[in-house]
C-alpha cells in the first residue's frame, strides 16, 4: 500500500467537502491512531495484521486530507512507551516500519507530485539502525517539497521531546551560544521535534480512549481536542468530517484563547528585557527610572542581542541535527 493513495472523492463526499470549507478549517491536523489492536481481536486476525491495516488507514486518510486543503498531518505512529510490549509485536512493528519507509523510498515521484515533506519526529537512535538509515534518506529525499507536509512520530513521547528540548537549550549555554537570560517558552518552542511546523488547530484520537498519551501535550495547549469511538482501521471520510466540524463550533474560542496566550507572553518578555535594562541603568548609576532615550537605547540593543543570539544557536542546533541525518546516510551508502 502506497503512503497516499491517488484518487478523488466522491461526488456526495465532494459536496459535502465543499460546505465544510465554507468555514474556518484547520490548517493542522494530528491523529492519534488508536486501535490497531482491538480491530485485529474484533475481525479474528493476527495483530501484525490489525497494524498493517492502520498504515493502509492513514494513506486513505492522508488523501482526504488533501482534498480538504489540509496541508499538514502528524501522526503518532510508535510510542517509546511500545518498547515495553512483547518482543514479537515490536519486531513486528519494526517489521512493517522497514517495509513502508522502504516503499516511501521507491514513491519518489509520487512524493514529488503532491510536495510532500516527510519528516520522522521522535528519539530516532533508539531504534534499530537499519531503520534509522531508512528514515534519513525519506526525510532527506524529501525536505524540500513544500506544498503539504507528513510529520511521524516514531520513537516518541512528549515528556520526552521537552526533556530534550531543555538539554539543548542547556547545550546552547555551555556553548556560549545563548544567555541563561534568553530561556524562555518562546525559546523551548524552536528547540522541540516540530519546531518547524504550527502548532495542530486539531487533534483528533480514534478507539474512544480520553488522553493524550504523552503525545504533544505541550503543542495542543490551544487545539481542539476530538475523541472517537470507532477503531483507527474502520476510520472513514464522514468521522473526519464530523471531527472537523467540531473544531468549527470551537474555532472563535479557540482562536481568542491562542491570541491571548500570545500576547501574554510578548508582555512577559517584555518585563523581562524591562528588568534587565533597569539593572544595566542601575550599574550605570542612572536613577532606577533613568534617562528615556537611554531606556530606548538599551531596551533595542537588548532585543537586538538576544535575537541574534538565538538565531545563531538555532542555526547550530538545525546543523546538528541535519548532520544527524547525512551521517545516516552516508553510513548507508
Amino acid at each position: 500500500m502506497s503512503w497516499i493513495r491517488e484518487g478523488e472523492l466522491t461526488i456526495i463526499e465532494r459536496f459535502c467537502a465543499n460546505i465544510i470549507k465554507a468555514g474556518p478549517m484547520p490548517k493542522h491536523v494530528a491523529f492519534i491512531m488508536d486501535g490497531n489492536r482491538r480491530y485485529a481481536q474484533k475481525c479474528h486476525v493476527e495483530r501484525q495484521q490489525g497494524h498493517s491495516q492502520g498504515f493502509d488507514k492513514l494513506a486513505q486518510t492522508l488523501r482526504w486530507c488533501l482534498n480538504l486543503g489540509i496541508r499538514e498531518v502528524t501522526v503518532y505512529a510508535f510510542s517509546i512507551e511500545n518498547f515495553k510490549r512483547s518482543k514479537e509485536e515490536v519486531d513486528g512493528l519494526m517489521d512493517l516500519a522497514r517495509q513502508k519507509f522502504s516503499r516511501l523510498l521507491e514513491e519518489q515521484e509520487s512524493l514529488k507530485k503532491h510536495g510532500v515533506c516527510i519528516r520522522v519526529l521522535g528519539d530516532l537512535p533508539l531504534l534499530p539502525l537499519d531503520i534509522q538509515e531508512l528514515i534519513a534518506q525519506a526525510v532527506l529525499a524529501t525536505r524540500n517539497y513544500n506544498k503539504c507536509f507528513l510529520n511521524v512520530c516514531f520513537a516518541y513521547t512528549s515528556r520526552h521531546e521537552i526533556s530534550n528540548a531543555v538539554r539543548e537549550m542547556a547545550w546552547g549555554v555551555e556553548q556560549g551560544l545563548l544567555e541563561p537570560s534568553d530561556v524562555s517558552e518562546s525559546l523551548l518552542d524552536k528547540c522541540l521535534y516540530t519546531n518547524n511546523s504550527p502548532d495542530p488547530d486539531l487533534l483528533i484520537r480514534t478507539s474512544g480512549e480520553v488522553r493524550l498519551s504523552d503525545f504533544l501535550l505541550w503543542q495542543t495547549s490551544h487545539s481542539c481536542l476530538v475523541f472517537q469511538s470507532v477503531l483507527w482501521p474502520e476510520y472513514s471520510f464522514w468521522n473526519l468530517c464530523e471531527a472537523i466540524l467540531r473544531f468549527q463550533m470551537n474555532y472563535s474560542a479557540l482562536q481568542k484563547a491562542r491570541d491571548s496566550y500570545m500576547e501574554e507572553r510578548r508582555r512577559q518578555q517584555m518585563e523581562r528585557d524591562q528588568a534587565y535594562v533597569t539593572k544595566k541603568l542601575q550599574q550605570e548609576g542612572f536613577a532606577s527610572h533613568g534617562d528615556s532615550r537611554r531606556r530606548r537605547t538599551l531596551l533595542q540593543k537588548c532585543t537586538a542581542m538576544r535575537e541574534e543570539r538565538i538565531q545563531g544557536f538555532l542555526q547550530a542546533l538545525e546543523h546538528k541535527r541535519a548532520d544527524f541525518f547525512e551521517r545516516l546516510c552516508t553510513v548507508s551508502a
